[in-house]
């Protein structure tokens, strides 16, 4: 048979049709051996722009399959018969055509149907009629192999069809997906400087942050993908500052970049109150781009685009609201404008958090090695420690042994505590707090967390506490002022320092009376920069550790500690690392937390635990949940405590296949598609899915919608199923990626994971996108559940990942699979796969979405003409 290696059949005798990617294996449309065509067979049910054709579920659909002969000759037809199909039996052939509904009882009777039909002579020139039936059975890919046999010769046909439900079916992709036009860069030579928000009660800060720009000779080689020597040789003590330093300016360079795709053209600005122009900028509301009070954009008039000599405007955003921003330029912008003008915009990044990184790296260096490299100190520490009597409730012993070392600790280096998900490493450092709050009175606490939402939970933990009450002045939540006033809980409002629902930082002689502060990573420099005193905290802690880079860890430990100040970090390094935008920045070491620096040294990972303690005592998740994740990452040493019985009540549900067995897999093969220039990934099958399984859990009034949680790794999917969840009524069941979950927990968890091609597997492996690039995505995603957990997924697909294939088989061997058929059981090797690509590297696009402190982004911005640089390089902030 001399066709090419495409049209050959990759199907083996065996009748078991497996995988088939419509994408990847399209269907042979004739049949050559001599250049000619002697037999022409048609494509049943052919794709549709490349999509199969769609059916609802439930109902037969039915196509005509021609076979012509061309020949001048009487071919012989030995069979046309159906090889495999998935699901199993669901395609017949026939014929004579099947009869409809409305058809009389003689045509229903005198139907007959088989998955083969007998040899037959195909006469010269004649057409043979073959039609092929589909009845759906369940929502997803219906695919079949139909083999004709002519002469002695096969040809092959695959088939494909797509059964929906109306959710699936409303949720199609409108308009087809096409790369957006790349945008002409927008350059900004000369501005004419816009109008700064007031800065209320203009006080500045003691410690100036300094602009810290990147130096020209570092951007050009950084820009023609040089490495620095900084970089080349390694992190050092003599480079500390330079290595990081260069990381960080490699981050700045990718998000100036990234910024780039937020730009705007030809938009118009409409006159708002008199005094702002208004910018309406989609996808804002979802931090895409983040702009902020006191940000700013530069526009152009679309017209003068290509003229270099035209300066740009610069407007700052005075509100910002919902997915419009307020802004004010220069007055003679304000006096020429005219509603209906066409403008080009630009968003500015803004570069105050990098140059806190900067600021910290470079205070860094006045830290000993026993912060910066403990393992080159000489001297082994031993803690003592005394009777403690817990104040917070039941403590378990590991926790109790970590609590009993950080109060006996006399200084760096730091104390770390190893939590894995569920086992209350937020609870052991609430209790430390509370300890030292209560039997030491000289005690002043610093507590961070990487994100606003995780330090609000740490004052949320300290105040729930019923044996010991705080009073006001003792407790202060810091906020940047960059910080919506609506977000935070009222009942935490009084621990905060605000004017006009801005955020504010009290001075230093107002701070220091505090005996703890909370605080994120990043704000902490507002302390350092109203010149708290180093040495003024007795304690530091840092929770979610393990989320921080180095670089921002640094913020709170090289402004402010010394020797004798004991740091204690909490974190779990096989969870979420930092978020890293730059590929080169993350494997040159950004991705590496400063805690997971700290594992590597003798000292911690030896488990001494007068430096380190390991949690080992689960309290989140039922035993079969934590079997596996325990088993991959944590040595099979986690110890399931869960003692509620809210996990019995959910194992009662109709559609589980095994009571006993708390994890479901649930395969199904979707399409996953994007629409518009939206580069999102959605599978509107698994959508559907999804809110049949909530639809089920939720009715009868056993589960509240707060009890579920959806995570999925594409925003689009995000967007799609909160969409439907609305339109059914249970808006207030959280859907986000695994980034949103860190940290949280649901009876019901409910992941969907949306990619069901081999064509894009490529595409995610080198920009690390969903699941399937990052172990500590996975792990977390499987550890958020506390009684029931549910996967939705191609199994064909992510069974490739020697994690995700762990799972699929472990839901198989304990009867816990329901969907499509299973691909061929093989021995994935740990480092197969996707685990070949970069794990940590460039974050889902979904973590950008949803990281709640992570830094903006911009380009290197020239000075206005006539403004006090320092002035303006240092911010309003």
């Amino acid at each position: 048979m001399s066709t090419s290696d495409e049209e050959c059949s990759v199907i083996g005798s065996k009748a078991d049709l497996g995988f088939l990617d419509f994408l990847e294996k399209k269907s042979v449309y004739s049949y050559a051996p001599n250049g000619e065509d002697p037999i022409v067979i048609s494509v049943p049910f052919p794709l549709v722009n490349e999509e199969p054709q769609s059916v609802c579920v439930g109902q037969t659909s039915v196509d005509v399959m021609t076979i012509k002969n061309t020949t001048n000759e009487p071919v012989e037809l030995w069979s046309v018969h159906i090889f495999a199909s998935s699901p199993e039996d669901c395609f017949t052939l026939s014929l004579m055509e099947p009869p409809s509904e409305n058809s009389n009882v003689d045509s229903v009777q005198g139907f007959l149907e088989s998955f083969s039909l007998e040899d037959r002579m195909l006469q010269p020139n004649e057409i043979l009629k073959v039609w092929l039936s589909c009845k759906t059975k369940e929502l997803g890919l219906h695919s079949t192999i139909v083999y004709v046999d002519a002469g002695d010769e096969r040809i092959e046909r695959r088939v494909f069809l797509l059964a929906e439900d109306k959710i699936s079916q409303s949720l199609a992709s409108k308009k087809p997906f096409s790369k957006g036009r790349k945008k002409e860069k927008f350059v900004v030579n000369t501005f004419v400087a816009g109008s700064r928000p007031q800065r209320k009660g203009n006080r500045a800060y003691t410690n100036r942050l300094p602009t810290y720009d990147i130096p020209k000779e570092i951007r050009d080689m950084l820009e023609s993908n040089q490495i620095p020597d900084a970089i080349e040789r390694g992190l050092t003590r003599k480079n500390y500052s330079s290595y990081f330093k260069t990381l960080v300016m490699m981050e700045e360079l990718q998000l100036e970049e990234d910024m780039r795709t937020y730009d705007m053209e030809c938009v118009t600005l409409r006159k708002k109150r008199n005094q702002f122009l208004s910018l309406e900028v989609p996808g804002l509301a979802e931090r895409r781009p983040s702009l902020v009070h006191g940000d700013y954009i530069f526009a152009k008039l679309a017209s003068e685009h290509d003229n270099d000599n035209m300066p740009a405007y610069q407007g700052f955003v005075h509100r910002v609201e919902a997915d419009e921003v307020h802004l004010k330029f220069d007055s003679q912008f304000h006096f020429a404008h005219n509603d209906g003008d066409l403008y080009n915009v630009h968003f500015a990044y803004n570069r105050l958090n990098m140059r806190r990184l900067y600021q910290a790296i470079e205070a860094a260096e006045n830290l000993g090695n026993e912060f910066l490299f403990p393992h080159e100190t000489s001297r082994r520490r031993r803690i003592e420690i005394s009777h403690l009597v817990p104040i917070s409730g039941n403590i378990n012993e590991e926790q109790m042994l970590a609590i009993k070392k950080i109060l006996g600790c006399k200084g760096a280096p730091p104390y770390l505590i190893h939590g894995p998900p569920g086992t209350g490493k937020t609870s052991t450092i609430v209790e430390a707090v509370l300890q030292l709050y209560k039997n030491h009175r000289k005690a002043h606490i610093l507590v961070c967390a990487p994100s606003n939402s995780a330090a609000d939970y740490l004052l949320e933990k300290l105040l729930g506490q019923k044996a010991v009450k705080f009073r006001d002045e003792e407790i202060f939540r810091l906020n940047a002022s960059t910080r919506s006033y609506e977000e935070i809980k009222p009942e935490l409002m009084r621990f905060c320092y605000f004017d006009e629902c801005v955020f504010k930082c009290p001075p230093a002689n107002a701070l220091m009376q505090f005996k703890i502060i909370v605080s994120t990573y990043m704000s902490v420099s507002l302390l350092y920069a109203e010149n708290v005193l180093r040495g003024h905290f007795s304690h530091i802690f840092l929770d979610e550790a393990s989320q921080a880079s180095e670089p921002e860890t640094m913020i709170p430990i090289s402004h402010l500690c010394k020797r004798e100040t004991v740091v204690i970090l909490a974190g779990d390094p096989m969870q979420l690392g930092p978020v890293i935008y730059s590929k080169e920045a993350e494997s040159n070491g950004s991705g590496k937390s400063y805690l997971e620096r700290l594992f590597e040294c003798d000292l911690y990972s030896y488990g001494d635990n007068n430096y380190i303690t390991r949690l080992v005592r689960n309290y989140r998740c039922h035993p079969q949940i934590l079997h596996l994740p325990s088993k991959l990452f944590y040595d099979g040493e986690l110890i399931a405590c869960k003692e509620d019985d809210t996990g019995s009540l959910l194992l009662n549900e109709d559609f589980l296949p095994n009571k006993e067995f708390p994890v479901l897999f649930f395969g199904i093969q979707g399409c996953d598609e994007r629409e518009g220039s939206n580069p999102s990934w959605f599978n509107r099958i698994e959508v559907s899915k999804v809110i049949e399984l909530v639809k089920k859990l939720t009715t009868g009034g056993n589960m509240k919608e707060e009890d579920i949680g959806i995570i999925t790794p594409y925003r689009q999917q995000v967007l799609k199923i909160k969409q439907t969840l609305e339109s059914i009524d249970l808006p207030e069941i959280k859907v986000g990626s695994v980034e949103q979950f860190q940290g949280q927990e649901r009876r019901v968890i409910i992941i969907s994971t949306v990619r069901s091609t081999i064509k894009h597997n490529d595409f995610d492996r080198i920009h690390c996108l969903g699941f399937l690039s990052n172990h500590r995505r996975f792990n977390v995603a499987i550890t958020r559940a506390i009684s029931l957990l549910i996967i939705i997924g191609n199994p064909h697909i992510i069974s490739q990942d020697y994690y995700w294939h762990k799972l699929l088989w472990h839901c198989v061997d304990n009867s816990s699979y329901l969907g499509c058929s299973l691909p061929e059981r093989l021995e994935i090797q740990e480092d197969s796969g996707f685990k070949n690509f970069q794990e940590n590297s460039l974050p889902s696009e979904d973590v950008a979405w949803g990281q709640e402190d992570s830094p903006q982004s911009d380009s290197e911005l020239p000075k206005p003409a006539g403004t006090d640089e320092a002035e303006w390089s240092d911010g309003w902030k």
